[in-house]
């Protein structure tokens, strides 16, 4: 790709994500967006217009300012690049990883993750200032773990909690600390389902680090099915009843998308474990029983 594309692509993206959000239309998202980031907002944006048919003209501009591109020299399709960005919403670093299937179609950002200024790891470039991309599939990028097991190998650990391949945090262990509590109290028992995100609209992506490791962003889908006990009945809030089919009477499955930035050491490193620096999770979907 031209290195020029990157700052118009970025700037097609927010002009049309802030028309989505004044008009509250998920077709306008589609047309910037694939992806974990699409099925979120285009969640979002259902649910927002059930509930605000007329739209939210006043909605606050999104603005992106200070970029960075981390754009890698890649052969064949798909391609893909990272938007480093300011936001007016917060301090943090928005982190946008676009891609683009062929020639004739748009750059779509397929993954966001807000990270902190310090969390943005120091990603490793060539002479010419083009980064490098992670092979995300086939033999073992001398890396801990390859990035196309990760989903599996995290919605298998959410699920039973073996595994070594994560740290311990608020994205791992600190979600299976949380679930247990909720797995059964007086008002309801609650069961969840994780599973790996698969085909070619959740591939993971990555840039080496300086390090030797790399900075990938992955996707997982999850299920949460909460049935209330006698006597109880489900009420969900204003956004779950807006994506809602069937009428919740005594239970409500909630499936959920989520995306992840993680750092992922070398294969020598010496402590290989996988380290979370962002996840973003939303409802995608819901149903009544």
């Amino acid at each position: 790709m031209e290195k020029a594309e990157a700052p118009r692509a970025l700037k097609r993206f927010t002009d049309t994500y802030n028309k989505a959000y004044r008009e509250l239309d998920p077709s306008l998202a589609g047309q910037v967006e694939t992806g974990p980031l699409e099925a979120m907002t285009a969640a979002d944006l259902k649910a927002q217009h059930a509930n605000r048919p007329g739209g939210n003209p006043k909605f606050p501009a999104l603005e992106l300012t200070g970029a960075r591109y981390r754009i890698p020299k890649q052969v064949g399709w798909p391609k893909f690049f990272v938007a480093d960005t300011n936001s007016n919403r917060d301090d943090n670093r928005w982190l946008f990883v676009f891609t683009r299937d062929s020639a004739d179609e748009p750059w779509k950002a397929a993954y966001l993750s807000i990270l902190s200024q310090d969390e943005v790891p120091d990603l490793a470039t060539d002479k010419d200032g083009w980064a490098r991309p992670v092979a995300v599939r086939g033999p073992a990028p001398r890396l801990a773990v390859r990035p196309d097991r990760l989903s599996t190998a995290y919605t298998r650990y959410l699920m039973t909690g073996r595994g070594e391949v994560f740290a311990d945090g608020q994205s791992t262990s600190g979600i299976r600390a949380t679930r247990k509590k909720f797995l059964r109290t007086p008002k309801f028992w609650t069961e969840y389902i994780d599973t790996a995100a698969q085909g070619a609209r959740y591939a993971p992506v990555g840039l080496r680090t300086q390090d030797g490791g790399a900075l990938v962003f992955f996707a997982s889908h999850h299920r949460q099915k909460q049935t209330m006990a006698k006597g109880f009945r489900p009420n969900p809030d204003a956004q779950i009843k807006a994506l809602m089919t069937g009428e919740a009477k005594r239970a409500v499955t909630l499936t959920r998308i989520s995306e992840s930035a993680v750092r992922v050491p070398a294969k020598d490193a010496a402590d290989p474990k996988v380290v979370f620096l962002n996840r973003l999770e939303g409802v995608t979907a819901a149903k009544g029983e």
